[in-house]
This record gives C-alpha cells, sequence and structure tokens, in this order.
C-alpha cells in the first residue's frame, strides 16, 4: 500500500479494483457516483492529480467469496489492477468453508504477478452487527493486510444512537447515497493514514504458506464458450455478457421434464450455479455427483425473495477425493406454465 502510495505521488497510471457483493456495486445509493466504491476513486482522483486512474467496479449483488474467486480472473485481474478493495463479509457466512473460499481468493489477488495493493473491507447488517468478519479478519491478520471495519465505527454510532439506522440504511444492510459516503469516509480516513506513513520503511513479506488446505485458489469455471458437456434437452446460450453483473449469460437453459447435462471434471470442490428466478413457478432440476442418486442435490429455480433473480450456488462436494468426477443435472420436476426454463448459470471446481 505505501508503494502504491509513492507510485501515485510520482504520475503512474493505475487503476483501482472494488471486488464484492450489492453494496459494492452500489445497490441502493442513488447513482452509481454516489456508491462508495465510486467515492474511494475520487479520493485517489484528489489526492494524486498527476496520475491517471482507471475506475472497475466488480461487485455483482448477491454473490459470496466462493463466487468471486471463480469470476476474479476475467472480472479483476484482467484490468491488471494496482490496489483492490474486496467485500465479502456480509454475503459469506461466519463459518470455516469461507474462511478457505476467502483466503483461496485472497490470494490469488495478492499473489498475482501485477502485485496490486488489497485492502478488506467488512460490513454487517446494521440491526444485528452480524457479518462474516471475524473469519475474514483471521486471513487478512494472517497476510498482513489492512482492512477496514464498520463494526468499530459506523456500527458503533448506530448502537451508541448517535446515527440512526434509517439515516443511512432503508434495510438494515444496503447503505443510501449517506451510508455510502460514511463507508467511503471510513475507508478514506485508512488510506489518509497509509499516505501520511508511505515513506516509513516496510518489512519484507512473502506469500506464507496456506493457512486453511486453500482448495479455492486455482478454481475453475466451466461455461458453454469453454467446456462441451453431454447435453440431451439443454441447450447452450450465446447471448453476449454485456457488463459485469450481466451474469445470466453463457450457461445452458431446459424446461423438459428428464433434460439432462453432464460434466466430467478434475478436482476436489464441486458447485453448482444456477438462477433461482422471482418468476414462479420455475423449473425444479438435481445435480448428482458420480451416480449418487441417493445424495442427489436439489436445485430448485424457484426464488422466494422478491428483490430479483439470484445468482444462487449449491455445493456438490467439499474436500472429496481428488480425481475425476462425473456431475449430472436433469429436470426432475415442470409445470404447466412455467414463467422461465432452468437456467444452468455454470459450474464450479477446485
Amino acid at each position: 500500500m505505501k508503494e502504491l502510495m509513492r507510485r501515485a505521488k510520482q504520475g503512474d497510471r493505475m487503476t483501482l479494483s472494488f471486488l464484492g457483493g450489492s453494496i459494492t456495486q452500489g445497490s441502493v445509493s442513488s447513482q452509481y457516483t454516489n456508491c462508495y466504491a465510486y467515492l474511494v476513486y475520487e479520493w485517489f482522483v484528489k489526492r494524486f492529480p498527476k496520475t491517471a486512474f482507471t475506475y472497475v467496479n466488480a461487485g455483482v449483488g448477491g454473490t459470496t467469496s466462493q463466487f468471486g474467486v471463480a469470476r476474479v480472473d476475467e472480472d479483476v485481474l484482467a484490468f491488471k489492477p494496482d490496489f483492490v478493495i474486496i467485500e465479502f463479509s456480509v454475503n459469506d457466512d461466519n463459518t470455516d468453508f469461507y474462511r478457505e473460499t476467502y483466503e483461496g481468493l485472497v490470494r490469488k489477488v495478492y499473489g498475482n504477478a501485477f502485485s496490486p495493493a488489497v485492502l478488506l473491507v467488512h460490513n454487517m447488517f446494521y440491526d444485528t452487527g452480524v457479518s462474516a468478519e471475524e473469519k475474514h479478519r483471521e486471513i487478512g491478520t494472517y497476510y498482513h493486510l489492512p482492512s477496514v471495519s464498520m463494526k468499530p465505527s459506523i456500527y458503533a454510532q448506530v448502537e451508541a444512537g448517535r446515527i440512526e439506522r434509517r439515516e443511512l440504511t432503508p434495510d438494515d444492510l444496503h447503505p443510501n447515497s449517506e451510508g455510502h459516503a460514511l463507508l467511503a469516509e471510513v475507508i478514506t480516513n485508512c488510506l489518509d493514514q497509509i499516505y501520511a506513513q508511505r515513506h516509513e520503511a516496510e518489512e519484507p513479506f512473502s506469500m506464507p504458506e496456506p493457512m486453511t488446505r486453500n482448495a479455492y485458489e486455482k478454481v475453475r469455471r466451466f461455461q458453454n464458450h469453454n467446456s462441451d458437456p453431454a447435453c440431451a434437452g439443454f441447450s447452450a446460450d450465446k447471448t453476449l455478457k454485456k457488463y459485469v453483473n450481466d451474469m445470466f449469460r453463457g450457461g445452458w437453459m431446459a424446461s423438459e421434464q428428464g433434460a439432462k447435462i453432464c460434466f466430467e471434471v478434475e478436482g476436489t470442490e464441486i458447485a453448482v450455479q444456477y438462477r433461482k428466478s422471482v418468476k414462479h413457478p420455475a423449473p425444479v432440476a438435481v445435480a448428482v455427483l458420480d451416480g449418487d442418486e441417493e445424495n442427489a442435490v436439489t436445485l430448485d429455480a424457484n426464488f422466494e425473495e422478491d428483490w430479483g433473480d439470484s445468482l444462487h450456488i449449491d455445493t456438490l462436494a467439499h474436500h472429496i477425493s481428488p480425481g475425476m468426477h462425473r456431475v449430472e443435472i436433469r429436470i426432475a420436476q415442470t409445470h404447466a406454465f412455467d414463467a422461465v426454463p432452468f437456467y444452468l448459470v455454470s459450474l464450479i471446481t477446485a
């Protein structure tokens, strides 16, 4: 981070990337220039007027670090970032599973050949204080990464009654424009402190061995442009993806009961990503790993919330024996007037 500040002071060209969920995307802010990510970008522009900055917002609502690590190559690292904010603490659960997926993401970004500076941001639910910060902080501390938490800052003010929740969020999670401004202020205060210390010596750092089993650092995401599964009743969606959160693209669709698609993949981690739709009824599929029908996983495309279609992930296997595995996904239930087809977005392995 100090090296980033020194380079920016000299006038280098730089790319600032923001990876996270709906808060990073800017949900509920009145316009995209009011979201915290853009406000942090503006801090860099004002602080370092000699430098030309490129802004990359890779926030996708309703997604976790499990998907973040699967898409970071395409959505962030492809732009050769100099600075990356990672924000998934309200999307991940506070479990060892998400500590491992988060570590895979951190290692993939921080260990990239372009050596970007990394800042971890931890949001929480403003009514309960719930987040995955505990598990995420373990990773941040282990890798000596700076992090910014809203718990001792904004949330503490809410708890003390100095800020009314509805002044900063309409739903106890997503900041409004005023909430985004406060979030950005906490982050830029941290950046101001680093800037003030930019000439101080740094301890040499090398990438340590992983804290967890680290199954997710080397992840693969299969869509119709990079895989050729056996299909019977599933058709490939060749519609081009237009922007970063145009996520229901590149997959496969099916509407008829009995339609199936089969993958042969290698790894110890296997997950199915599909669309849960607010339009009902929708088909229901099952996913069968290595012919184990007894433990088939139900993939219900009917979404019971109303905020929009969900880019849902169901994990089929975690820390299984390495080697080749067969995944069969088939439509198990349809309805006379299904509103949408079943949409398989991708298969994720590691």
